[in-house]
């Protein structure tokens, strides 16, 4: 195959202002200012090529400060409660989390699948589309554990309903594929699916009599979110955090 093995270069300027630094003019500005520096040098020359190999985030800097990760970048995020998986929307987004920077860069970061305003818990964000439909594809079949707080105890036979595949929600056509309950006490639990419907787990709860109270994701495939890892926090996926998404441990 034509090319292969070969690193891809991409053109200095362009670069830098697809990941957020500033127009072509500016970064033209930067680099002869001398604040774009490759392994000690500076690169006075915007338009110069330079290979993307993926150690260069250790050796250029700009403005003194390492470059940030460029496409092919994925995330994982702590996702407070009160915050919105938007672009759009009113109120504070999980974008607001992220630095200022990465909201301009091409291609955009986006979330993968979405975690509503009132559930908090591991969120992952990729500018990769490739990456983000393989986890969002059924085929996939990618699970995610939630963790659940109730109103009222559990009547008993949920696990039974859940792992059925006959379950209906309101105003659907289609059932629900089985959903693993694991009780903790009376009105905690963990529900493991592989589906993602509006609302999915509110709305099972809702359909067996009770209702959601808290509720936090814990788990995408086998990876966990860190326990180090704050509300708020993010912090880069590396390929393992990628493979365990889909299960390899």
């Amino acid at each position: 195959m034509s090319g292969k093995g070969k690193t891809a270069s991409v053109r200095l300027d362009r670069l830098l202002a697809n990941l957020g630094y500033g127009s072509r003019r500016e970064i033209q500005m930067l680099a002869r200012a001398g604040a774009v520096v490759l392994d000690g040098t500076p690169l006075r020359d915007a338009d110069q090529r330079i290979a993307l190999d993926p150690g260069l985030p250790a050796r250029l800097t700009v403005s003194g400060k390492p470059l940030d990760p460029p496409p092919g970048l994925a995330l994982m995020l702590h996702k407070p409660l009160g915050v919105t998986c938007s672009h759009k929307e009113a109120g504070p987004l999980v974008y607001g989390l992220l630095p200022p920077r990465w909201r301009r860069r091409e291609p955009p970061l986006s979330t993968v699948g979405r975690l509503d305003k009132e559930t908090s818990g591991l969120l992952l964000l990729t500018d990769d589309g490739a990456l983000l439909h393989r986890i969002i594809s059924p085929k996939a079949s990618v699970s995610k554990r939630y963790q659940v707080t109730l109103d009222r105890p559990l009547r008993g036979d949920e696990g039974a309903v859940f792992a059925s595949g006959t379950l209906m929600l309101e105003g659907e056509e289609k059932p629900l594929l089985p959903v693993t309950l694991e009780v903790h006490g009376p009105t905690s639990a963990a529900v493991t699916l592989t589906e993602g419907r509006y609302h999915q787990v509110r709305r099972m709860f809702a359909a067996v009599g009770n209702h959601v109270t808290a509720l936090h994701r814990d788990r995408v495939g086998a990876l966990e979110l860190p326990a180090d890892l704050e509300p708020g926090q993010y912090r880069v996926m590396g390929e393992g955090d990628v493979a365990r998404v889909f299960g390899v441990e």
